[in-house]
């Protein structure tokens, strides 16, 4: 998956969507999944990083994760490769 190139966010955690005007707030977790979206990770290695970094159930995670990767798909924000 990658984030469609139309798509800028600053270090505040601001997305802006240069196609459509819209515009959004991420917040901390946000950002973070974004910036390894960016970088190329996968969804496997997106979840190993936030696993070994935080101290959160892994089915816990994975359903939110779920729920978060639906949202970018649900406002065109991703593409899948």
């Amino acid at each position: 998956m990658k984030l469609k190139h139309n798509i800028t966010i600053n270090d505040s955690g601001f997305a802006f969507d240069a196609k459509t005007g819209d515009s959004y707030s991420l917040n901390t977790t946000a950002r973070e999944i974004v910036k390894l979206i960016e970088l190329g990770r996968s969804e496997t290695e997106i979840k190993a990083y936030f696993m070994t970094k935080y101290d959160v159930s892994e089915n816990i995670f994975e359903r939110h994760l779920d729920d978060y990767f639906q949202m970018l798909n649900h406002y065109h924000l991703i593409v899948n490769d």
